[in-house]
C-alpha cells in the first residue's frame, strides 16, 4: 500500500515511523514533511490547506490512504477533497471536524448526545463575557471558540486576565473549572464502529510543576498506572460512542480520530474538549506501544471495515515522551539555532529512545538541521515501566543540544515514583 501523510510536525512523524514499520506499506510520502520525516518518507512540497492541491497530489502518487494529520486541512475540509478523487482518507470532513473547530459546536453536540461535559456558556459581547466571569467564578477557564494551535485556552484565578483573553477573542466560551487529573483518550472510529486506544496524560503548561503558560503540550505518558481499569470502557459508552452516534444522526458522520481531553472529576469523568486529529505529544507515546501495524486499522477506519477489524495488540511495557522547545516558546519562538547531539541518540539510544521532529528543516547552506518553530523535537522513550522509560528519554534528551532550549524535567515523575497522577491543569 501506499501511503500520503499531510503534516509536518511531531504527530505526522510519529505516524510516518509507525507506519514505516509496517510490513503492508510499500511506498511512504509526506507533505510538507520536516528534517526528520525525511529520513524514513518520501517528502513532497503542498500547501496542507489546499484540498484540490493535496488531492491532486494524492491521485499523482497513486497513493491507497492519506493521513491528514494536523486540524487546520481537516477543518478547511482537505479530507473531502481528497474522498472526492475517490481515494480512501483517514480524517473526518470538514463539517464532522468542527467538533474541534468550534469549541460551541462541541458543546451543543454534547448537550445533545448526553456527554458529560463542563457547564459553559457562549459569549461573543463585553457583557456576557462579564455575565460568565461572574457565574462561575475563579479560577476562570476562559477558551477562544475557534483553532489556536493548543494556545487558545486560559485558566487563571486572575480576573483581569481572563476578561483580556476573553475579549481577544471574538467568540469565546467560558465554562466552569474542573477539578482532577486529565487523562487524553483517542478513539479510531470509521462513523459507526468505534476503537479506543490507550489512555496518556499530557503536560500543557511550560514549566516544572505545572508552572508557566499553557502550550500546545511539553510531554506525555502512557499507561496510566493510577487510572480505573474501567475507565476506558466508560468513556466509550458514556463520551466516545454517543458523540459518534449522534454526529451520524446529524447527517455528519465522524470517521477518522477521535480525541477526548477528559477530566476524572469528584462528580465522575468529564469532557474538558475534543479534538479531530492525534494530539500532539500523545500520539508519540500511544503509537509507541501499539504492536498492531497501523496501516491496516486507519484504512479499515478509512472505508467503513471497523467492525471486522481483530482487537488491538498493546505492549505492556510503558512510553515517556518530553518536548523539547525553542527560545520563548509558547511566545514567539527563536528559529535557525543548529540542533546537535541527533547522530548520538541514533547511534546511543534507539531503538529504545528516538527523536521525532516537529520545527526542524535542514539548512540549505550548512545541510546542518535548524530549528524552525516553537516546539522542535520530541524525544520518546520505551521501557519496561514508566520509570525506564523516563531514564531513557531524558538520558536522550541530555545528548541534543539546542541553544536557549527549554523542556520539562519533571515529565512523568510522579507516576513513576508513586503510580499516582499528575496534577495537570487545562
Amino acid at each position: 500500500m501506499k501511503v500520503l501523510v499531510i503534516g509536518s510536525g511531531a504527530r505526522e512523524h510519529a505516524l510516518c515511523r509507525a507506519l514505516s514499520l509496517d510490513p503492508d506499506v510499500s511506498s511512504l510520502y509526506c507533505a510538507p514533511g520536516n528534517a526528520g520525516i525525511a529520513e524514513i518518507a518520501e517528502l513532497h512540497t503542498v500547501d496542507a490547506l489546499d484540498g484540490a492541491a493535496v488531492a491532486e497530489l494524492a491521485v499523482s502518487l497513486e497513493a491507497g490512504l492519506v493521513v491528514v494529520g494536523p486540524e487546520a486541512p481537516l477543518v478547511a475540509g482537505v479530507a473531502d477533497a481528497v474522498r472526492a478523487r475517490g481515494i480512501p482518507v483517514f480524517g473526518p470532513s470538514a463539517q464532522a471536524a468542527q467538533l474541534e473547530g468550534s469549541k460551541a459546536f462541541a458543546k451543543d453536540v454534547m448537550a445533545a448526545a448526553g456527554v458529560p461535559t463542563a457547564r459553559a456558556y457562549v459569549c461573543t459581547d463585553e457583557a456576557g463575557i462579564d455575565a460568565a466571569l461572574d457565574a462561575f467564578g475563579p479560577p476562570y477557564v476562559v477558551k477562544d471558540d475557534g483553532l489556536a494551535a493548543g494556545k487558545g485556552v486560559v485558566v487563571t484565578s486572575d480576573l483581569q486576565a481572563a476578561r483580556e483573553h476573553a475579549l481577544a477573542c471574538g467568540r469565546v466560551v467560558i465554562e466552569e473549572y474542573l477539578d482532577g487529573p486529565e487523562v487524553s483518550l483517542f478513539a479510531v472510529t470509521d462513523g459507526e464502529t468505534v476503537v479506543p486506544l490507550q489512555p496518556a496524560q499530557d503536560f500543557k503548561r511550560a514549566h516544572d510543576g505545572d508552572e508557566g503558560p499553557n502550550t500546545g503540550g511539553m510531554g506525555a505518558y502512557s499507561p496510566l498506572p493510577w487510572a480505573d481499569p474501567k475507565l476506558v470502557d466508560e468513556v466509550l459508552a458514556t463520551v466516545l460512542q454517543p458523540t459518534v452516534d449522534e454526529l451520524r444522526r446529524r447527517g455528519t458522520p465522524f470517521s477518522g480520530l477521535l480525541y477526548a481531553g477528559l477530566a476524572i472529576t469528584s462528580r465522575g469523568v468529564r469532557v474538558i474538549e475534543f479534538n479531530a486529529r492525534f494530539g500532539d505529544p500523545e500520539t508519540q507515546v500511544v503509537l509507541a506501544r501499539l504492536k498492531t501495524p497501523l496501516a491496516g486499522v486507519l484504512l479499515a477506519a478509512a472505508t467503513g471495515r471497523l467492525d471486522s477489524l481483530p482487537p488491538l495488540r498493546w505492549s505492556d511495557g510503558a512510553a515517556v515522551t518530553v518536548v523539547i522547545a525553542s527560545h520563548n516558546y509558547p511566545g514567539t519562538p527563536r528559529t535557525g539555532d543548529p540542533i546537535t547531539g541527533l547522530d548520538q541518540v541514533a547511534e546511543q539510544d534507539a531503538p529504545k529512545a528516538y527523536v521525532l521532529h516537529a520545527g526542524t528543516k535542514r539548512d540549505a547552506a550548512s545541510g546542518d538541521v535548524v530549528s524552525a518553530g516553537g516546539r522542535v523535537l520530541s524525544v520518546t522513550a520505551t521501557g519496561s515501566d514508566l520509570a525506564k522509560a523516563r531514564e531513557r528519554a531524558y538520558r536522550a534528551v541530555a545528548r541534543i543540544g539546542l541553544d536557549g532550549s527549554h523542556h520539562r524535567s519533571d515529565i512523568a515523575a510522579k507516576a513513576a515514583r508513586e503510580a499516582g497522577p499528575e496534577a495537570t491543569s487545562a
